[in-house]
């Protein structure tokens, strides 16, 4: 089949429900499209590798070749993308305009994903680049303690072309700070002779500090994945309900949005799993021993800081 349409959903989530109706009416409308249905939490090696942080995400195959995305559950956006990828090459002209309006779009917001954002060959553990810039650009970025995201440009090619026009750069890697070019690995050099580096790129903070810190924000700290208004897991949500219903304030962090913390949380506190709920910069534990302390009475007076 030309076109295949993955919805990643969660049976807990009620717009993933709407959205697989949805689905279904557009399945019967294009019968040459096929549409799955894949549960994002029973595949976390899938939804890792395509960066699904939520749901519902529509992910666009053609050839086995990913070629468009969608997330949120935006039916009218669904139904254009699905007529406009089914349609093959037949898109006129102004849907094409807007493919260019919307890798603008997304261009800009890779550039801001981070303050230091790097556009490279391969990742930063293993940079695919035969005449070696990408390598040493990472190279002297880590050794300058520069606190950078990177993007794959292998990964996507739409991105690779398209950002050579966007920051008017013919080369890879390039790199951004605050959302504006700085260059490539020549540039780089040159900062970094005149001393100009340290001062353009924001630095590492050492991540146990910033783990201490993020513990610390609030009296009352849960680790989830989502947040208050949308949890994005089952265990997240139960845990959010429980502590709603005693009332007491607290605040939330997503390790969705920051790998860096997700898994250096997991070491730091020696905790596997998440949520992760810690008062006044204590681990108090997970969903399960959330649930024992509310049965036992003891969870308010933890919560309140006062066992």
């Amino acid at each position: 089949r030309s076109l295949v349409v993955v919805h990643f959903w969660a049976p807990w989530a009620p717009q993933c429900a709407q959205m697989n109706e949805v689905m279904a009416a557009l399945a019967k409308e294009h019968a040459q499209v096929a549409f799955v249905k894949l549960e994002a939490e029973a595949v976390p090696e899938v939804s890792e590798k395509y960066g699904i942080s939520s749901v519902p995400t529509f992910l666009f195959f053609k050839n086995a070749q990913k070629v468009d995305r969608l997330d949120g559950a935006h039916a009218p956006e669904l139904t254009k993308k699905v007529q406009r990828h089914a349609s093959g090459s037949s898109a006129s002209a102004a849907s094409n305009d807007s493919a260019k309006e919307d890798l603008g779009v997304r261009l800009k917001k890779l550039i801001n994903a981070a303050p230091c954002m790097l556009f490279m060959k391969g990742s930063p553990k293993e940079p695919r680049c035969g005449e070696g810039f990408s390598k040493q650009m990472v190279e002297i970025l880590n050794k300058h303690g520069i606190s950078f995201s990177s993007f794959d440009i292998f990964s996507d090619e739409e991105v690779r072309q398209g950002l050579k026009t966007y920051s008017n750069w013919p080369t890879y890697p390039q790199l951004y700070v605050a959302g504006e070019l700085i260059g490539g690995v020549d540039i780089v050099k040159e900062l970094e002779a005149s001393g100009e580096l340290d001062t353009i790129c924001p630095k590492a903070q050492k991540l146990e500090d910033r783990l201490k810190m993020l513990i610390n924000k609030a009296p009352v700290m849960l680790f989830m994945k989502g947040s208050k208004q949308v949890a994005k897991c089952g265990f997240s949500k139960q845990i959010i309900e429980i502590i709603n219903n005693t009332g007491v304030d607290y605040e939330t962090f997503d390790i969705l949005e920051d790998e860096e913390v997700r898994q250096g949380l997991k070491t730091y506190s020696n905790w596997p799993t998440y949520p992760q709920l810690y008062v006044k910069g204590e681990l108090v534990g997970g969903l399960d021993i959330v649930k024992e302390l509310k049965e036992s009475g003891e969870l308010l007076p933890i919560l309140k800081g006062e066992n």
